[in-house]
């Protein structure tokens, strides 16, 4: 896996009188084989640095290199390699699937376009990638209609790992899942990042996610980076008051007059 650095980002929206920074110059670095918790509220401007970084949205200015190759300034053959090198995952699993693509069709085109294995491989890659994400081969058959919205998920998941990309962007991949396969995912997220080594950038409202799941973790305001550092720190003691108010957020239970963090669970049978 590859290590990210973003300098001075800015992402503009709006002319003239009426722009808007939407990303205000962040710097950021996601270090070999790490996942990076991007965390804030709608508007923070955290999905707008995930769809830069993947390619989706032009910057204003600022640099974002990726072993450091330039991501910004890719064209032709570079772009489709950059498309490869830094795959998304998205929050919606059924809208980013092609509906009426099966499961194993889904895959195997992203196989067939950035690869060159025949018939029988990809067949056997899809299967491999399938087992990896925890699904059944049954499922390969099935469209998108057809299976749970975590099931989705996963499809999307082995689909990103068919490229074998350099840096997985992952933006808000929970926030539409039942709150039952939402820890079932994250189990997956982490269990796949320690398995293959992974490099990711995690987008996310959701701090309690970010601690469980995130190496370090970014917190974005208004466009800007206001805190950064340790996952686990920051949801323990942090210091900014946006921060703070993120962290008054997370689910409590009380046990003997003293709160404690709610963890996350995989339930038996969870998708």
């Amino acid at each position: 896996m590859a290590e990210l650095v973003i300098e001075d980002l800015v992402v503009t929206f709006g002319h003239r009188h009426r722009a808007v920074n939407a990303v205000d110059g962040v710097s950021l670095t996601v270090p070999h084989g790490t996942i990076v918790g991007l965390v804030g509220e709608s508007g923070s401007g955290k999905s707008t640095v995930a769809r830069t970084v993947a390619g989706l949205q032009r910057a204003t200015s600022g640099r974002v290199t990726l072993d450091g190759d330039d991501l910004l300034r890719t064209r032709g053959v570079d772009r489709r390699r950059r498309a490869r090198d830094v795959q998304m995952i998205f929050q919606d699993p059924y809208s980013s699937l092609n509906p009426r693509m099966t499961v194993g069709e889904t895959i195997e085109e992203a196989l067939t376009t950035h690869g060159d294995l025949d018939a029988k491989q990809r067949a056997a890659s899809v299967r491999e990638l399938l087992d990896l994400v925890r699904l059944k081969a049954a499922v390969t058959g099935q469209y998108p209609s057809q299976i749970s919205g975590g099931m989705r998920q996963r499809v999307a998941i082995a689909r990103c790992l068919a490229v074998r990309p350099r840096l997985i962007v992952a933006d808000e991949i929970t926030s539409a899942l039942d709150a039952s396969v939402q820890g079932a995912v994250l189990n997956l997220i982490r269990d796949l990042q320690r398995e293959l080594d992974l490099s990711m950038i995690f987008i996310t409202h959701n701090l309690a996610a970010v601690r469980y799941i995130a190496d370090t973790t970014a917190v974005m305001s208004r466009g800007r980076v206001v805190e950064h550092g340790d996952a686990a720190a920051i949801v323990a003691n942090p210091r900014r008051p946006y921060t703070r108010a993120l962290v008054s957020a997370i689910p409590r239970i009380e046990n003997a007059g003293t709160d404690h963090l709610l963890r996350l669970t995989d339930p038996e049978g969870a998708r």
